[in-house]
């Protein structure tokens, strides 16, 4: 306990977390108003007819045409946090925003959306904003030359999380035995200028799949020690490059390799604020405070909270039976990163009491993006199957009930049923208890 709390009272310059705060709130405003210019806040969030919710957040609801307001808010927020005015207003306004928007449609789901939402949340309650920032400017009371260390080492930590539990995710058969799903993407990408040629070799997705794991694993600590932070900042822009090119993933791995700079040295920091000064023709304080900030208690204690869940949630999954990949029960949110290829195919018959029957035609209710991630993920088969009773019922149907052939086929394997035929999804109930209505899977892949 005396080495925790002589921890807690190290402190430390703040400009590694004012560096974060600019990059991290320059790229998120780049990355929205990309998203906007190619027309994806209405075809995501506007044209749909349905919406999948997550389990819990019923109560968030699409804005329709008002979506372009709340993209405007998310904005305005982003750019705010990163010039650093009205900070805590406005990073509030954008953990809320964003996270708002990521929870409209599960079908969106994307890990570095969550990693996002979790960055955001940890701004609330930094002290990004006491140093090179206008309302530090503004108010000489706000001011400070130290911070608590465990306020940047906070961003690490998180960073860190991601890192390493993706690795741990990569070491199973599939990934590492048979190369799977890469065996898949990159012979797919052999059209690709100078190096595509490479991707029709079958030693060269072994190659990857190794390298991405190990990489994973030991990253954070090459970027915490001194000695290997140069190289391992290399491997970063390496690997992060490579990622944009082959995947379309968007700002994620750009977003990747500005937020590791954070675990660069003050000195660097420093000099990177210098350079803003003199580009920006900003003005230099003369103000000699050596204040420290002192954040509340209650602060330490929260991220405390945070991090003991983000180090047990990934874990979830082994309450549940059956293979993860397979039923994705536990699936989400737990740092695995493209370890899947899942094609899919669900045709859904629905029938009532006096002997209506018709097939669905999914276009009619789902947009391409929703119907493909529906077709592999039991939850979201289960939420289509009462959309379609609610709306038979409304059609005429008496007591509707919603059956489905669903196929599937994971990494390369034959497709196989996922969803028992014979079960009556509209009389099924959504919850945290393994779904005993998913077919059992005919392999068996060894790993985390």
């Amino acid at each position: 306990m005396m080495e925790i709390s002589q921890y807690l009272k190290k402190t430390i310059s703040p400009a590694p977390l004012a560096v974060f705060r600019i990059c991290f709130g320059l790229m998120l405003l780049g990355s929205l108003l990309r998203f906007w210019a190619k027309g994806w806040i209405e075809s995501l969030y506007i044209k749909p007819i349905y919406f999948f919710n997550y389990y819990g957040f019923e109560w968030i609801k699409p804005w329709g045409e008002y979506t372009y307001v709340l993209f405007v808010i998310c904005i305005l927020s982003a750019f705010l946090v990163a010039i650093g005015l009205f900070y805590r207003i406005a990073s509030i306004s954008l953990f809320l925003s964003f996270t708002y928007i990521e929870l409209i449609d599960k079908s969106t789901y994307l890990n570095h959306y969550y990693f996002i939402s979790l960055l955001c949340f940890l701004l609330i309650f930094l002290p990004a904003h006491t140093y090179f920032s206008i309302d530090a400017y503004r108010n000489k009371s706000l001011r400070a030359i130290l911070i608590p260390q465990w306020n940047i080492d906070t961003i690490k930590f998180m960073m860190a999380i991601l890192y390493f539990y993706a690795g741990l995710a990569k070491i199973n058969s599939d990934w590492l035995l048979h190369a799977q799903p890469l065996s898949i993407w990159l012979p797919a990408r052999n059209d690709m200028p100078i190096i595509g040629f490479l991707f029709n070799f079958s030693w060269v997705p072994y190659l990857f799949s190794w390298f991405g794991c190990l990489y994973d694993l030991s990253i954070p600590f090459l970027l915490w020690n001194q000695k290997t932070r140069p190289w391992a900042y290399l491997a970063v822009i390496v690997f992060h490059l490579l990622t944009a090119l082959l995947f379309p993933i968007g700002m994620f791995p750009h977003i990747m390799m500005v937020a590791a700079l954070i675990f660069f040295s003050v000195q660097f920091h420093e000099k990177i604020l210098a350079k803003l000064t003199c580009l920006w023709k900003l003005p230099i304080s003369k103000d000699s405070s050596s204040s420290v900030y002192n954040p509340p208690a209650y602060v330490s204690k929260l991220l405390g909270l945070f991090f003991v869940f983000q180090l047990l949630f990934p874990f979830r999954y082994l309450a549940y039976p059956g293979e993860l990949f397979w039923t994705e029960e536990g699936y989400r949110f737990s740092w695995r990163v493209m370890l899947m290829e899942k094609a899919g195919y669900a045709q859904f018959t629905v029938k009532d009491t006096s002997g209506q029957q018709l097939v669905v035609n999914n276009t009619l209710h789902l947009s391409t993006l929703q119907e493909k991630m529906m077709s592999t993920q039991p939850d979201m088969i289960l939420q289509y199957a009462h959309y379609l009773r609610d709306y038979y019922a409304k059609m005429g149907f008496k007591s509707p009930q919603v059956y489905v052939d669903s196929y599937v086929a994971l990494n390369g394997r034959l497709g196989q049923a996922l969803i028992n035929p014979n079960t009556d999804l509209a009389k099924e109930q959504d919850t945290f208890l393994h779904k005993t209505w998913i077919l059992p899977f005919h392999d068996t892949i060894k790993g985390f």
